[in-house]
């Protein structure tokens, strides 16, 4: 994903992998990792921190690891948009990527 650039051309934005494998804590959460987190920029120069969860097989993508990313950007980069996307690695080398989020007056 990385190599190809592939959350640039899914977001439309160009990005850097700031970390992988990024093991660390939210208040009221705990500990928690995230796949990768990558940093963007859009045209008119506005910042987004991006969370990404990478499942293959048969793991599959959950609401709970989604909350947690969110809620990581939101507690360390509170001055950046939050755009957390979900890879889903398939068969025949295809990937599929998400764009999630949360719905507020569903989660109530």
């Amino acid at each position: 994903m990385r190599y190809n650039r592939l959350i640039d051309t899914f977001l439309g934005l160009t990005t850097y992998s700031l970390q992988n494998h990024l093991r660390t804590t939210v208040k009221g959460i705990g500990q928690i990792e995230i796949d990768e987190l990558y940093i963007g920029l859009d045209k008119r120069g506005c910042h987004y921190a991006i969370p990404v969860q990478a499942k293959g097989g048969k793991d599959q993508i959950g609401i709970v690891q989604t909350t947690q990313d969110i809620r990581f950007v939101e507690e360390r980069f509170p001055g950046l948009r939050c755009r957390a996307i979900a890879a889903q690695f398939m068969d025949r080398q295809v990937i599929a990527l998400f764009e999630l989020t949360l719905d507020a007056a569903k989660s109530a």
